[in-house]
């Protein structure tokens, strides 16, 4: 574990304690991550209407109002972050489009990795809803696919999040992906 790893997990312990100070030194240090996040998720978006300091700024308000997270490391505060924003995005596209629908749509569109060919693109309510099926059948994959593609993090990362190895990240991380290819093409 790095030294800055090691340095947000201790103020993210002291923050949980109660320590205001510790919140305001953590920001500084998490926001070029929560930034890269951001950017993940927006590049995704073709036709986004909200900005990458807007994402950061929502995410970081509702992060801040979790008061019942235990939050143990650094590698969890980035998955609970790649979460939110996945919820704060669901719900401007959702908003934005409820009197447009037909129009305007939002598409998303896969990496390579989720598709044979690199010209799928999918509603952001759709990979929501089929992410929410997922979640019903087997919540492991669901919490994998969206820290990996909402969250950018790595398998080992996930792994230390979920207390599971790597190639159980990795299988799970096939698994799903099969299934959304297959739910996303009906």
């Amino acid at each position: 574990m790095t030294d800055n790893n090691v340095q947000v997990t201790l103020l993210l312990n002291r923050w949980q304690a109660g320590d205001q100070q510790a919140l305001d030194k953590l920001i500084p240090q998490v926001y070029s991550e929560l930034h890269r996040l951001a950017q993940i998720q927006l590049q995704r978006n073709k036709k986004n209407s909200i900005q990458c300091t807007e994402l950061i700024s929502e995410a970081y308000l509702r992060l801040v109002d979790a008061d019942s997270v235990d939050w143990q490391n650094r590698t969890h505060f980035f998955s609970m972050a790649a979460r939110t924003m996945r919820r704060v995005l669901v719900e401007q596209y959702r908003k934005n489009n409820a009197n447009k629908r037909g129009n305007n749509q939002t598409l998303l569109t896969f990496k390579e990795e989720f598709s044979p060919n690199n010209d799928n693109a999918i509603q952001l309510d759709t990979l929501d809803s089929a992410l929410l099926k997922l979640e019903q059948l087997d919540s492991r994959q669901a919490e994998i696919v969206t820290m990996k593609y909402f969250g950018g993090l790595t398998n080992e990362e996930i792994a230390e999040v979920l207390s599971v190895s790597s190639k159980t990240v990795q299988r799970d991380w096939s698994v799903a992906k099969l299934w959304l290819f297959r739910e996303l093409q009906q």
